[in-house]
């Protein structure tokens, strides 16, 4: 699981497509009836980027590497094998995100983040900003964090437990780890120096 980060170029598209992803079951009886069973606890999302221009080269006695940048990620992951971490850009952070109650014996907690009126687990914290206990600000020391990449992943573990009823949340941005769709990415060459990719696509990835 590899803790490398997409790239932000400046050549990206405005249009940008996010899909969550369910998997159902569905048996249909004779009389129409369904039978449905759901298989996940919470979706897989896939993304699909436009970059209008990938800059490469000299211009203007400024050297650009954004096309090294997309390209090497991709060759990096070999395609569709290894994972990456992505910050989408409306879904990156929460405040005050509620991580359960206290009671005297548990002492991790995992990170979640809600998205409308669903709650998922987040795994690839990005920076804890706070941590609280009943709304009071706890020292770094009192808990540790883990990353993406551990056995573990986007957990809080506290060095004393919180008491019985002690509500525990949080401040904290986080990554979305995914892997390429495919192995294989087009990029068009349409001006000296300039490239483009019309269609890059990846997704979420469940542990």
């Amino acid at each position: 699981m590899s803790t490398q980060v997409f790239p932000s170029l400046i050549g990206q598209g405005w249009g940008i497509t996010r899909s969550p992803i369910w998997k159902t079951l569905i048996n249909q009886a004779v009389s129409g009836r369904e039978t449905r069973m759901g298989f996940w606890s919470y979706p897989i999302y896939e993304w699909e980027l436009t970059f209008n221009f990938l800059r490469v080269g000299t211009m203007r006695q400024t050297v650009y590497t954004e096309l090294q940048s997309l390209m090497g990620l991709f060759n990096r992951m070999n395609g569709s094998f290894d994972s990456f971490l992505y910050t989408d850009g409306d879904d990156n952070a929460v405040t005050g995100a509620s991580l359960g109650t206290g009671n005297g014996t548990t002492t991790q907690f995992q990170l979640v983040r809600s998205f409308g009126s669903f709650i998922e687990p987040v795994f690839a914290p990005n920076i804890v900003t706070a941590v609280y206990l009943n709304g009071v600000l706890q020292s770094g020391a009192n808990y540790t964090v883990t990353g993406w990449g551990t056995a573990t992943p986007g957990i809080i573990t506290f060095v004393t437990p919180p008491a019985n009823g002690v509500v525990v949340t949080a401040d904290y941005s986080y990554y979305f780890p995914c892997r390429f769709s495919d192995d294989r990415m087009d990029f068009n060459k349409f001006m000296q120096n300039l490239y483009e990719a019309q269609s890059v696509k990846f997704r979420s990835i469940k542990l």
